[in-house]
């Protein structure tokens, strides 16, 4: 754990009584060798009570106890990037940005491809670290790229509450998004106040899931962290309700990241830095890709921000070993093995455009909005109409998707064939990590939606 910008404030004040001890130090008390002190740092100028030394748990709590978390680790910064735009000579023709009305071309939807309003469909995203979005905003930016489709305006229901200061990109991004790829199906959005370990409360939303019985089919989230930087017994807990989750049919999609392969040094040597949730085996995991041409509905290359590798935690499930095998032996770009862990879960499982999208966030529309955040809830809202025809059809839900995926090879999607994601920068490996080649790849998974074809395979038995 490193300090960076944040400094100590004020410590807590000396005591000298017992009753002062219980009233002002209980997390002290329960947990011997910490000692909490206020720090302020960030950009923002967050305040935090954190301990830089280690703590013991007491031996009756301890069978009792998966994990303390909140104690170490500070607020990280968000990676959501607004890339310049590209330089072309003349518009004449082109598109200047992804919009809804782009996402539907490239995709192959239809103005008749969306919620019919009758099925009791619904789909959500999750928000965190204080992300919230403007009722206003949603409203505008279906107003200026609503296009011809028919669409919902206004979000159906919001689990937590929302903040009243400025709306911030993230959840802006995900909700208009999701409600124009998903368009007319009742969205949901949850909002998770509070951290852990400075980080995203995953087990705080799963627990919230968990224990509803009545939830959106498609659940979407744009946030993830290091894997590294999270504690084994809290990674394992929060996989153990994806587990839940997908036992009880609801598919979890989270963002694959948006720095590559990742990158850091163990003892002088360098690795690729994995993702998590992204590298759970029960969620199904997006990538991103770019246009070939920026300004035009083209076909797709990989972006090279897409975050995509090999767990360190978790083994490679069974339902991937073909895919990961053959593009393996088969990929003449491998990077030396002595950077990722071949035997762990691979990811991401499929991609979406990721570059360049308009948002509309605190009253002001913003173009050229990039990275896997974008390209996850675009694939949640294909996901969930499709769901809408399987409801309409008889059929349930299409809940955990990754089985089915890799039996059937991708069927249904672009298969995207070109380019590589970055890492390391150093001799050895000149910047880049994976490429992607024919079939699956650790850096678009299957590829990307074509939505007729996806649909009539998705909609067999």
């Amino acid at each position: 754990m490193a300090l960076g910008s944040w400094s100590p404030e004020l410590p807590f004040s000396d005591h000298t009584g017992l009753s002062d001890l219980l009233a002002e130090r209980p997390a002290e008390l329960l947990l011997p060798g910490a000692e909490f002190h206020h720090y302020m740092g960030g950009p923002a100028k967050t305040r935090v009570v954190r301990s830089l030394l280690p703590y013991q748990l007491p031996q009756a709590l301890a069978a009792h106890v998966d994990f303390v978390g909140g104690l170490h680790r500070f607020p990280p910064t968000s990676s959501l990037r607004q890339r310049p735009a590209p330089q072309v000579a003349g518009t004449i023709g082109l598109h200047l940005g992804v919009t809804p009305s782009v996402i539907r071309k490239r995709y192959n939807l239809t103005a008749q491809d969306v919620g019919s309003g009758t099925t009791n469909n619904s789909q959500a995203c999750a928000q965190f670290l204080e992300q919230y979005f403007h009722d206003s905003d949603l409203a505008e930016f279906m107003h200026l790229f609503g296009g011809s489709f028919v669409h919902q305006a206004s979000v159906s229901h919001i689990v937590g509450k929302q903040g009243r200061g400025r709306a911030g990109i993230e959840a802006s991004l995900d909700v208009e998004y999701l409600m124009s790829a998903g368009a007319n199906i009742s969205t949901w959005v949850y909002s998770n106040p509070g951290r852990h370990e400075a980080q995203e409360p995953f087990l705080q939303w799963l627990l919230l899931l968990s224990n509803e019985s009545a939830l959106p089919h498609v659940h979407t989230v744009s946030y993830g962290d290091d894997e590294d930087s999270l504690s084994s017994a809290y990674i394992q807990r929060v996989n153990t309700e994806f587990m839940k989750a997908a036992a009880r049919g609801l598919t979890l999609l989270f963002a694959s990241g948006d720095s590559g392969a990742g990158c850091w040094s163990v003892s002088g040597r360098h690795r690729f830095r994995p993702s998590f949730p992204a590298s759970s085996p029960y969620v199904t995991t997006v990538g991103g890709t770019s246009f070939q041409n920026p300004f035009r509905v083209t076909s797709e290359v990989v972006d090279y921000i897409s975050g995509g590798g090999f767990s360190n935690v978790f083994p490679k499930p069974s339902y991937q070993e073909e895919a990961v095998a053959q593009f393996l032996k088969s990929s003449p770009h491998l990077p030396p093995s002595s950077y990722f862990n071949a035997s762990g879960r691979a990811y991401p499982d499929v991609a979406a455009l990721s570059d360049g999208y308009w948002v509309v966030s605190n009253s002001i529309p913003i173009p050229w909005v990039s990275g896997t955040s974008a390209s996850t809830p675009v694939f949640g809202g294909i996901l969930s109409l499709i769901n809408e025809h399987r409801i309409l059809n008889g059929q349930p839900p299409l809940g955990f998707l990754n089985p089915r995926l890799y039996q059937q090879h991708g069927a249904g999607l672009f298969d995207v064939t070109h380019g590589c994601h970055e890492s390391c920068l150093n001799e050895e490996l000149q910047g880049e990590g994976f490429c992607s080649g024919p079939g699956w790849d650790p850096v678009t998974g299957w590829g990307t939606p074509n939505f007729p074809a996806l649909l009539k395979t998705l909609l067999n038995p």
